[in-house]
């Protein structure tokens, strides 16, 4: 069973978690143009390997966790806030 460490938390089940998305993909500025929306909607990687993703705890303290796994062993290698930059 895969575990996720919140940082406000510490070590919890993948079941009290949420994915919530790619941790690389930025919504475009309001005045973006209409391509820009739609590839930020519609368009995107299933990445093999090392990957960021945006997780919530939303069985436990409902914050927002930034989370670096590899997608080919499902291993975790870091997590932070999701406002922090991790370093590998």
């Amino acid at each position: 069973m895969l575990r996720i460490n919140c940082p406000f938390c510490g070590p919890r089940d993948m079941t009290e978690f949420t994915y919530i998305g790619d941790a690389n993909v930025h919504r475009p500025d309001g005045d973006g143009s209409e391509k820009a929306f739609y590839t930020y909607v519609y368009l995107r990687d299933n990445p093999r390997g090392v990957h960021g993703e945006i997780w919530q705890h939303t069985g436990g303290c409902r914050g927002f966790v930034k989370v670096i796994r590899d997608t080919l062993t499902h291993e975790i290698l870091a997590t932070a806030h999701a406002d922090e930059e991790i370093k590998l």
